[in-house]
């Protein structure tokens, strides 16, 4: 029926669309007087004097203080209220999660990190992500009630017909069919899972390298090789999560291997995945190896190429790059992609020695040319992007005026 709350066109609606593109300028430019916001919005003094008090009114905007240095009165500036909402994330590997709490204007209030060597005794999944999630909780000064959304960042994917983890076997625990059910009933927020490459991509697109593109591969390649796919600014999961699962992807160069996911690795992995990259190392003759799990040593090990740049370092990256591109060619002749974007400490930490190779290498082999960049999201990209992909639905929750 016209005139009905929701309908489009109805004041309602068209007050809180007003509203909603406000409390965005504010979070994207920070504190603005009521002038200023009336200029960015098109609106006129009245209106956004109207919609300044609703917005107080309703707890989403504060008085922050007042312009200065101006000829004229000073202004009052208003800003998102920080505590109007929270969001949270965790990102999970078989060593430990990383859990942080984030408040509406995407600045971090609580961290913290549980350690889970050798899967705790006693210890269930379900216990570990409530522990992890209080204890950021805890130090953000808050209760777990007051969390209105959480992401869960984990390696390989649930499967949405089935609820289960797959393409992820060194994983322990995850793997129950009752898992996603158990944690419903544990946590008093929704919940959503994601892949962790895929939450890199996020992050990416929001905060780093990617940011103004709409098509675009992430390549990762950290305790695991995977990638992103980001078609029309929408991530590609595919049928059962699996977009984006390349390591598993046959290549030449790499020994055929067969029942992938047992193996829990595929000729990508194989060839350019971080544990080759030592083998490669010692192949070369360089020396002193680097000690630690092996993603830490291929990291150190590619940087410290990157800054030599010359000899059997010099070899490194090339033989390297060469298997990098020879994956990602059989990506970007598929998608055609405007960018790829190279994330992970075994990437990132090549710098522009490596990026340079790569593309020179991807150029030979594909017939499609996109621009690769390296990754700027440096600390914790998959916990950023846990909170970036909570902050989003927290956003549109909380700042639905029409209701």
């Amino acid at each position: 029926m016209a005139g009905t709350a929701g309908t489009p066109g109805t004041p309602r609606v068209l007050r809180a669309m007003n509203d909603r593109a406000a409390l965005d300028l504010l979070l994207e430019h920070g504190p603005l007087s009521r002038t200023r916001i009336g200029k960015l919005t098109g609106l006129s003094k009245p209106t956004a004097s109207q919609l300044l008090a609703r917005l107080e009114a309703a707890g989403l905007v504060l008085v922050t203080g007042t312009t200065e240095g101006r000829p004229g009165p000073n202004a009052q500036l208003y800003a998102v209220n920080p505590a109007a909402a929270y969001a949270a994330g965790l990102d999970v590997t078989p060593e430990r999660i990383l859990a942080a709490v984030a408040d509406v204007t995407g600045r971090t209030v609580g961290e913290y990190e549980l350690l889970t060597p050798g899967r705790r005794a006693g210890q269930t999944v379900v216990r570990q992500v409530t522990d992890a999630l209080d204890g950021a909780v805890k130090a953000a000064g808050l209760a777990r009630a007051d969390i209105q959304r959480l992401v869960i960042g984990t390696p390989g994917a649930f499967d949405p017909n089935t609820g289960r983890l797959r393409y992820a076997s060194h994983l322990p625990g995850w793997h129950s069919p009752a898992l996603l059910d158990e944690l419903a009933a544990a946590l008093p927020m929704p919940v959503e899972y994601e892949n962790d490459v895929n939450l890199v991509a996020i992050a990416e697109q929001r905060l780093g390298a990617a940011r103004g593109h709409e098509d675009f591969v992430l390549l990762w390649n950290e305790g695991g090789l995977g990638a992103a796919l980001v078609l029309g600014g929408r991530l590609h999961r595919g049928w059962t999560g699996g977009a984006g699962e390349v390591g598993f992807l046959p290549v030449p160069g790499a020994p055929l291997v067969r029942h992938v996911t047992k193996a829990n690795s595929g000729g990508y992995q194989e060839l350019a995945g971080s544990q080759a990259i030592p083998k490669l190392a010692r192949e070369l003759g360089i020396q002193p190896l680097p000690t630690g799990p092996y993603a830490e040593a291929a990291a150190a090990l590619v940087e410290q190429a990157a800054d030599i740049n010359a000899g059997a370092h010099r070899k490194l990256l090339e033989t390297y790059a060469t298997g990098l591109a020879t994956g990602l060619a059989s990506l970007v002749s598929v998608l055609d992609p405007e960018l790829v974007v190279l994330s992970g400490a075994s990437l990132t930490r090549g710098g522009e020695p490596l990026r340079a190779l790569v593309q020179a290498e991807l150029e030979e082999l594909a017939a499609p040319r996109p621009r690769l960049v390296v990754g700027d999201v440096d600390e914790h990209p998959v916990l950023r992007g846990a909170l970036e992909s909570a902050l989003a639905a927290t956003r549109d929750e909380a700042f639905d005026t029409s209701r």
